[in-house]
């Protein structure tokens, strides 16, 4: 069993609300999720209790490397890799001060454990991709296409992907790009308005095309969270949408900001409904055929701004 981290300001007394329906009953995860809102990222486990948790700060992505260290950030510059047995800091890296960015604006709102070791990091601000060995030092830097420069919004969820390509999400610009190693622009969706006109905020009332996270899949099509499109778009290479989920088809849930994607080994897809509400779930799993098989609604221990979560497999 992971040990609960004894960090001062770690221990939160809240008793969680896992809502299941009732035709999926059985259906039992252990996960990672994080809420900027209440200043937490945690495992899950499969009784619903917190194995392991951290104080955080603002935070985009995480991850849960193969070896059970958890890769995740406590600011919109500080990563850090932790131990959850131990709770020890085993990596960490400021993007802040490091490769010539002490003194610019600068957040970060994507990263990845590369196959290689080393780790990618999507800089906003400086508008690139850089990669870093394990002491912090400069392996790699691309320059990315940003048509909307603002340091907070250049960019959401980045992934380097099978090809070695690097598949990013341009919030402010409303695209999702695809660059090859050199930085070039190979195939680029522009997130449609299906005819409607923005609208400010962040809950289900509001409208845009601020795409959160984007995969690409083994079909060679392209999954994307469209944040406040309130949808998740399947897209062919010629950018024909060919599967969606929109802001209502979900019986008895409404769509916020659609922020993480995960495709599940059975092919089941968990959807992060970001600044929804207490009335709505925080991560909702789906089928193919849009039916809601698994849900997290917990607005004690998680909040309004559950933007990230992994489930776990052994």
């Amino acid at each position: 069993m992971i040990r609960r981290s004894l960090i001062a300001g770690l221990i939160f007394a809240a008793v969680a609300t896992i809502v299941l329906p009732v035709s999926a009953a059985d259906i039992i995860h252990r996960f990672a999720a994080s809420d900027s809102s209440k200043k937490r990222i945690a495992i899950i486990g499969k009784k619903g209790e917190i194995e392991w948790e951290y104080k955080i700060g603002s935070l985009h992505d995480l991850h849960v490397l193969p070896s059970g260290n958890v890769l995740f950030q406590t600011s919109m510059t500080l990563l850090l890799e932790v131990d959850p047995e131990s709770n020890k800091v085993v990596w960490e890296y400021d993007a802040g001060t490091a490769n010539g960015n002490k003194g610019r604006p600068v957040q970060v709102h994507a990263f990845q454990r590369l196959a290689s070791g080393a780790t990618m990091i999507a800089e906003s601000g400086p508008a690139r991709i850089i990669e870093v060995d394990a002491s912090g030092k400069l392996l790699k830097e691309i320059k990315l296409k940003v048509d909307h420069p603002h340091v907070h919004r250049d960019t959401r969820l980045a992934r380097e992907i099978e090809n070695g390509n690097y598949l990013v999400c341009h919030e402010a610009d409303g695209v999702v790009r695809e660059y090859d190693p050199h930085g070039k622009v190979v195939w680029s969706f522009e997130v449609p308005l299906f005819g409607r006109e923005p609208k400010g905020g962040h809950g289900p009332e509001a409208f845009g095309n601020q795409c959160f996270s984007a995969l690409r899949l083994k079909s060679g099509n392209t999954l994307i969270g469209t944040g406040n499109g309130h949808s998740v778009l399947e897209v062919t290479p010629d950018k024909k949408i060919v599967w969606s989920i929109h802001q209502n088809d979900l019986d008895g849930i409404q769509l916020a900001w659609v922020t993480s994607l995960q495709v599940l080994p059975n092919g089941n897809i968990l959807i992060g409904n970001c600044h929804a509400g207490p009335d709505n779930p925080q991560i909702i799993e789906v089928t193919r055929d849009r039916k809601v098989v698994w849900k997290f609604h917990d607005f004690d221990r998680f909040g309004n701004s559950l933007t990230n979560s992994q489930i776990l497999f052994d």
